[in-house]
């Protein structure tokens, strides 16, 4: 019988990791549901787990409600998200900015909280999140922003992520793509994964080593390729090339079966899969 030593390998990490970075959509839960395993997964790790996502809609605080409803308790402290650390990493280095921020209530009642003086023009910074009342007039006011010389900020590079029955989700990479073919502007800065900055905030909130530590995720282009930038061992769930189970619910059942490759539902669009070699990886 032949040996799938892939899987051999992702088994032997999740049964010897201390520490959890996981992932949430299309890891623990697509939309509106959760998904199987979740929360099993989470509750097997109790204390000793952080979700650590791209997600730029939500609040820690808000979040950790919304996925109570759907039987996941995650306090908010244990919930690192690209939009909250962007507008923080702005407030905390640039507090004087001035800042037009594409984002939601949410982000922007965060942002405001947070101490940062948002504009709608004359900007030093654009922060370009997941902004569901995106549209042409938003589009143009940013891109003329950046053509005046404000440095492009963005919470996430994803051009998608998994939504239930198959579906996809438009995600921030989606209206990055936009900006940058109307404005020939590069961004100064992705927060997001693959950068090194969320899984780190992960592990400071854990108070975790590198070592030890397992990042459970969907997408080989932010989870795998994160976690393999700090050396963190990665398992992957989920459709995509190099997933061991379909769901997290396969991590704790049994050893999971050799998976064909598919087409990965989360992914970088063409013209922002670049950004992680062109662009900055801290703000300074």
């Amino acid at each position: 019988m032949r040996t799938n030593h892939k899987t051999s390998r992702s088994d032997d990490a999740l049964a010897q990791a201390r520490h959890l970075l996981v992932d949430l959509d299309g890891t623990l839960v697509r939309q509106q549901e959760a998904i199987d395993g979740a929360a099993q997964l989470l509750a097997h790790f109790h204390d000793r787990y952080a979700i650590v996502s791209n997600n730029s809609t939500h609040t820690a605080q808000g979040l950790s409600v919304r996925l109570r409803k759907l039987g996941l308790r995650v306090p908010p402290g244990r919930i690192v998200l690209a939009g909250e650390l962007a507008v923080r990493q702005l407030a905390q280095k640039h507090p004087q900015a001035r800042v037009l921020l594409a984002a939601s209530p949410a982000l922007q009642r965060y942002a405001r909280a947070q101490g940062c003086q948002l504009v709608q023009a004359e900007a030093d910074f654009v922060l370009l999140a997941l902004d569901m009342r995106f549209s042409h007039a938003r589009l143009s006011v940013i891109v003329n922003e950046l053509r005046r010389g404000a440095l492009l900020v963005v919470t996430n590079a994803d051009a998608t992520h998994p939504g239930p029955q198959g579906r996809v989700v438009p995600e921030t990479g989606a209206l990055l793509a936009a900006v940058v073919a109307a404005s020939g502007v590069q961004p100064w800065h992705v927060v997001g994964k693959p950068a090194p900055l969320l899984f780190e905030e992960g592990l400071r909130c854990l108070g975790a080593p590198a070592e030890g530590t397992v990042v459970i995720g969907d997408n080989p282009l932010t989870d795998g390729e994160g976690a393999a930038r700090l050396g963190l061992a990665c398992v992957l769930v989920g459709e995509s090339p190099g997933a061991v189970a379909p769901t997290v619910a396969g991590l704790l059942a049994q050893p999971a079966a050799e998976t064909a490759e598919a087409v990965p539902q989360y992914r970088l669009s063409e013209s922002t899969s670049k950004v992680w070699r062109s662009v900055r990886t801290e703000v300074s």
